[in-house]
């Protein structure tokens, strides 16, 4: 058997057999032979996981081939949908019937269940995650039962399982609350950081959708403001979004972040670079074109949620980190915002987070720079995205999240004999007892 990769190339393993599903009654036939035979199993999306999360020895289940369209109410704002559609294809349907997700983030290639179990979110300060919108889900358990939950149907469960890191059950059907389908005015300025940071709290509230992107060693930032509009759509050229989408954004940047890895000497004129590269942009479009981008350019990630009035501490502090590497970063860091939400595991939950996500490009060494914005996040009770790199365990985490406990007896029933732990689990969970 071939190794299994994720996105980012940075996990992999070698299952005993990868299946390819169509159905929800294939996958629970395929978790109760594993579940007789003892063996382990785990579901994959489309890998944009940088963490193990659905990494394995034992059974791994594509999510591929469960990518239909069940059902569409309208006058609800309501779809049912297998958990493996990506949220692309999910936008374009969507949208064919008038509706839209109210909020994305800037990659749209996940899985809706890889996005929903890591709390996968956008930006915006009165938004919570996609994991918020889920009004119905769809699982088979560890011994391959099929469950159902709701408002109506075992609502309890659905409380938790909504963000399930993997380790609840599988996912096969979600029902999402939609919105109507609405353009969104994306206006790209450049402002110095210490301007956004000395006025964060009017930033975050400047617009529905705001955040920024800041290349360490840079004073500018590049600043991405969104904003609903009836007015109709007026895109980029074809020409336009492909000098700015895939030359600028993804070909020349993997240039200079090439350049930069060979080369760290010449990452102080890089940054220079890349942050007087990005220009202003306006224009308007459909939204769930608006939210995303095209990422091609391989890199690693870790982001963390802390209290919002912690961001501009935070972020200065990641600056005077950044500053003292002997290995420089080659990537922006971005900076959001989301809203509350009650779901035991959710990396919102009841708190508004501004969120820090760092990264560096692939092959170039990242450990000390992500250690040392863990430290940092550490000392405002930081919650890490669960799709993300981070070096937490259970022991660190089980306090920053007041309803651990819930989530846990949601796990004991669904996963008694731990069927869907893996190494991951084991050390950001506990190991099933």
């Amino acid at each position: 058997m071939a190794a299994v990769r994720n996105w980012a190339r940075n996990q992999a393993c070698i299952p005993t057999s990868v299946e390819h599903p169509r159905s929800t009654d294939e996958v629970a036939a395929i978790v109760r032979r594993a579940h007789a035979a003892g063996q382990r199993v785990k579901a994959i999306g489309a890998g944009h996981s940088f963490t193990a999360t659905a990494m394995t020895g034992g059974t791994l289940i594509s999510l591929e081939h469960l990518d239909r369209m069940i059902d569409v109410d309208v006058p609800a704002g309501r779809v049912t949908v297998q958990a493996g559609k990506t949220l692309r294809a999910l936008g374009e349907e969507l949208a064919a019937v008038g509706l839209a997700m109210p909020n994305l983030g800037d990659i749209n290639v996940q899985s809706i269940a890889g996005a929903i179990n890591t709390a996968t979110h956008g930006t915006g300060l009165e938004l919570g995650n996609i994991a918020t919108t889920i009004v119905g889900m769809e699982l088979v358990d560890g011994r391959g039962d099929v469950v159902r939950c709701d408002a109506d149907t075992d609502p309890e469960l659905l409380h938790a399982a909504r963000v399930g890191v993997g380790a609840l059950g599988i996912a096969t059907q979600v029902t999402i609350q939609c919105v109507p389908a609405f353009n969104l005015h994306a206006h790209e300025t450049i402002e110095t950081l210490d301007d956004l940071l000395d006025g964060f709290t009017e930033f975050s509230r400047s617009a529905e959708h705001a955040e920024f992107f800041w290349m360490p060693g840079a004073r500018r930032c590049q600043v991405k403001r969104n904003r609903r509009t009836d007015e109709p759509a007026r895109p980029p050229s074809k020409l336009a979004y492909v000098r700015d989408k895939y030359v600028a954004e993804n070909l020349a940047f993997d240039l200079v972040c090439r350049t930069g890895r060979r080369f760290p000497s010449f990452a102080p004129k890089i940054s220079k670079l890349v942050s007087s590269a990005a220009g202003e942009r306006d224009l308007i479009d459909r939204s769930d074109r608006v939210f995303a981008s095209p990422r091609h350019v391989k890199f690693v990630e870790m982001e963390y949620g802390v209290p919002i009035d912690a961001v501009p501490e935070a972020v200065r502090r990641v600056r005077d980190l950044a500053a003292s590497l002997s290995f420089p970063t080659l990537f922006p860091v971005e900076v959001r915002v989301s809203a509350a939400d009650d779901i035991p595991l959710s990396t919102g939950h009841g708190r508004t987070n501004g969120w820090i996500a760092v990264h560096q490009y692939r092959g170039a060494p990242y450990e000390s720079y992500f250690q040392g914005v863990e430290a940092i996040m550490n000392d405002y009770d930081g919650r890490p995205h669960w799709g993300k790199l981070h070096f937490q365990s259970a022991g660190t985490l089980r306090g920053r999240y007041p309803e651990w406990d819930a989530f846990h007896a949601a796990r004991a029933r669904l996963d008694p004999d731990g069927t869907f732990a893996n190494d991951y689990t084991d050390r950001v969970l506990d190991p099933v007892s």
